[in-house]
């Protein structure tokens, strides 16, 4: 299976082609590993319940299960890096259509993440711990993802103008090379399916020159913005709203806020009429029209039906 996706992915024409056949070989990774996975179990029961002298040594299964899980993380490298390769040529171009997201440097940084985590996985492969030379394989390789991945990171800093980070960043990725090409020396067969760290070290060199540029004009351009927009104008600040511009009399003793003292100006006014003689009319005595109430008694009860007491 693995030497026949070998031959398609030399013979694939298209970044879709490749993506799809690694997609295929992974999905045939996770199978077989799963399937490896419940053997091991049946195996680890039964070396509990035997009393084998060897039983604490690797078995064949164990090296079948760090074999396959090599093929898995070393195609979900090589997946990743084409995708971030591909991804990287188009970071160059320019955007044909502004309304159209294009691909970001955070893009890219999430991708090596990802082979980052599987080298750190490769690295604690059960059998292949005391295996030196597997060991500084995997090391000079985490050291060049690391480096592209730090260059990534330096440009989504170039991005939002923060040039003092972006250029320690990309003094890191010299570094990370120049710690590679050091190591590469006794190692000369692992470079050969790594990325070129002579061109990231050229294409850095290039945007340090860029970025160094980019921080003189915009330092230059934010001190020249002031002394474009400071207007002394003696207009109050409620008239010109819309219009921006740094005006040094408002943070002074006197500023011009709005115009005081006010001009008069017409309102409409609706008329009203106060009734001020109401407070000293005087009622007439209405005693005699109030109904006196009798006295007590059968008297006054008498004299109430037949209205004696009115």
């Amino acid at each position: 299976m693995w030497l026949m996706l070998e031959g398609a992915f030399l013979q694939a024409s298209n970044e879709d082609t490749k993506e799809h056949l690694y997609e295929t070989l992974m999905a045939e990774c996770r199978d077989t590993i799963q399937a490896v996975r419940e053997e091991l179990k049946s195996e680890a029961k039964q070396r509990e319940r035997s009393s084998d002298p060897e039983s604490g040594k690797v078995s064949n299964l164990q090296y079948l299960h760090s074999y396959l899980t090599y093929i898995k993380l070393c195609t979900l490298v090589k997946r990743n890096e084409s995708m971030a390769h591909t991804l990287h040529g188009k970071l160059k171009e320019p955007a044909a259509d502004e309304n159209k997201r294009g691909p970001r440097p955070q893009d890219l940084i999430r991708l090596y993440d990802i082979i980052l985590q599987s080298l750190a996985e490769l690295s604690t492969l059960q059998g292949l711990e005391d295996d030196h030379t597997f060991q500084k394989e995997v090391s000079l390789k985490t050291l060049v993802y690391k480096a592209y991945r730090c260059f990534f990171i330096a440009q989504s800093y170039v991005l939002v103008k923060k040039w003092s980070e972006a250029l320690v960043l990309y003094e890191r990725v010299l570094k990370y090379a120049k710690e590679v090409q050091s190591k590469a020396k006794t190692l000369n067969n692992s470079l050969k399916d790594l990325p070129d760290v002579q061109e990231l070290i050229a294409e850095v060199s290039a945007e340090k020159y860029s970025l160094q540029a980019a921080a003189i004009l915009d330092t230059g351009d934010a001190s020249e913005a002031p002394s474009q927009l400071q207007v002394n104008d003696s207009t109050p600040l409620c008239n010109r709203l819309d219009t921006f511009c740094l005006d040094p009399t408002l943070v002074g003793k006197k500023p011009s806020l709005v115009p005081f003292p006010p001009e008069f100006q017409p309102i409409p006014c609706k008329p009203l009429f106060f009734d001020l003689a109401l407070n000293h009319v005087a009622f007439p005595p209405l005693d005699e029209k109030v109904e006196q109430k009798g006295k007590g008694g059968l008297t006054g009860y008498i004299k109430g039906i037949f209205g004696f007491g009115s």
